[in-house]
């Protein structure tokens, strides 16, 4: 088993944990300079020598993302920012975004945590790796864009959209490993099959990193089949630097999320109390070694668990199941608690559909209505017996996943909008009564 940092990787437990206790204690003195918490620790009579153990965590409060807009654009700071040497926000559509501090210190760190993820998935200098992502305040192009140089693989900052000069890229230049998101992945593979090109015979693709949205074991499976790869699942955000907080190892049974660089809790959303060794709640998220703005208790609003038991790899940093979606993005319809990635896993298993899905919410005569508007497979039969069979088939499945009768409309392949960024999934029209 190869590592990027074996003694970090594999550290045992008891020493992990004492390490975190002494980053832990850092933190606190570090964020007590920001305006933000030093008003709070001086509120809550925090203070370094408050921390002793792990288990003093509990005292400290929860930091949330209204904390940060009303904290804009630099009450977070907890350095000088002729010290700072970048900042990445939030697009802020509604009221003030959230700005994130980096020294250069931070910078660097983040880039060899991101190596260490890519290297743990067998990508190599000896790569050409190939970035999606959009660069700018977004921090998934930067951030895996200097994890690969760190690394030493040759880059391809190809950022978004564009998908013939995507494809052209990875024909020329010989891309064997791709940073992408799910809903793009199929999209691209689309675009290739226009093109009379199979990513199988006809690309040098091996590794595929995805991540930025919530996506379902169906989805990735069909990824890696269309393309010929292996795609692994990571999970980052721009609050705590960016890509790299957890990610996949080649067991493909959980993220292994960095306990040298944070602090992770499952909580209930509603007691915020900590929930047991494999239940669901929110990941709540501690830096421990961010210089310009440190996080306590991040509330993320991402829903997983921690998963039982050690990782075949022998990385000893704890596993969190794959991300089941956002406290704030459930859907709530007739009394029943609903999650996007249930639909697009029941989708997914029908070979007859595309990739692009979209959800729509509605009010129809006083009652709110479920639509699941879906592509078809251009190799699927325009045959209109057998459309009313897929028809019945995928609404009877939906049913038995979501306990309500979903209307379901099978669409021409092309016919859904696609975005360069995140794909948009639902749509909620229903009125307010």
């Amino acid at each position: 088993m190869e590592y990027w940092q074996k003694e970090l990787e594999t550290m045992p437990r008891p020493a992990l944990e004492k390490l975190q206790t002494e980053r832990l204690r850092e933190t606190v003195a570090r964020a007590s300079a920001a305006p933000f918490y030093a008003e709070v620790f001086a509120r809550e009579g925090i203070t370094p020598e408050s921390i002793t153990s792990l288990r003093d965590l509990q005292k400290l409060p929860f930091t949330t993302k209204e904390d940060l807009r009303e904290s804009y654009p630099y009450g977070m700071a907890a350095i000088p920012l002729e010290k700072c040497v970048r900042l990445h926000s939030s697009s802020g559509t509604t009221g003030n975004p959230t700005v994130v501090l980096h020294s250069q210190r931070d910078l660097d760190a983040w880039a060899d945590q991101v190596a260490r993820c890519m290297y743990m998935v067998g990508i190599r200098d000896t790569d050409v790796f190939q970035n999606t992502s959009g660069y700018g305040m977004f921090t998934g192009g930067l951030g895996f864009q200097y994890g690969a140089e760190k690394l030493g693989a040759l880059t391809v900052p190809a950022a978004a959209g564009n998908s013939k000069r995507q494809i052209k890229f990875i024909m020329d230049f010989g891309t064997t490993s791709l940073h992408i998101i799910p809903s793009y992945a199929a999209r691209l593979t689309e675009a290739m099959q226009e093109e009379g090109i199979d990513p199988v015979r006809d690309t040098k693709l091996r590794v595929i990193c995805m991540g930025a949205e919530p996506h379902s074991e169906e989805q990735r499976r069909r990824i890696e089949k269309m393309l010929g790869v292996k795609a692994y699942n990571c999970f980052g955000m721009s609050e705590m630097n960016g890509p790299g907080v957890a990610f996949e190892c080649t067991e493909q049974n959980g993220l292994h999320i960095w306990e040298d660089y944070v602090i992770a809790e499952i909580v209930d959303p509603e007691t915020l109390e900590p929930m047991p060794e494999g239940e669901v709640g929110e990941l709540v998220l501690t830096t421990l070694n961010r210089e310009a703005m440190p996080l306590v208790r991040y509330r993320t609003r991402d829903l997983t668990c921690f998963l039982p038991g050690e990782c075949a790899c022998g990385r000893t940093h704890r596993r969190i199941a794959r991300l089941r979606g956002r406290s704030d993005d459930m859907i709530i319809i007739k009394g029943v608690n609903i999650f996007p990635v249930q639909i697009e896993k029941i989708l997914m298993q029908f070979g007859e559909l595309g990739g692009n899905y979209l959800i729509t919410l509605d009010t129809v005569n006083g009652s709110d209505e479920l639509t699941v508007e879906v592509e078809l497979n251009d190799l699927f039969t325009d045959d209109y017996s057998e459309l009313q069979r897929l028809t019945k088939d995928i609404i009877h499945s939906l049913k038995n996943e979501l306990l309500i009768t979903p209307r379901l409309k099978l669409v021409a392949r092309g016919s859904l909008p696609v975005s360069e960024g995140k794909a948009v999934r639902v749509k909620d029209f229903r009125k307010l009564i």
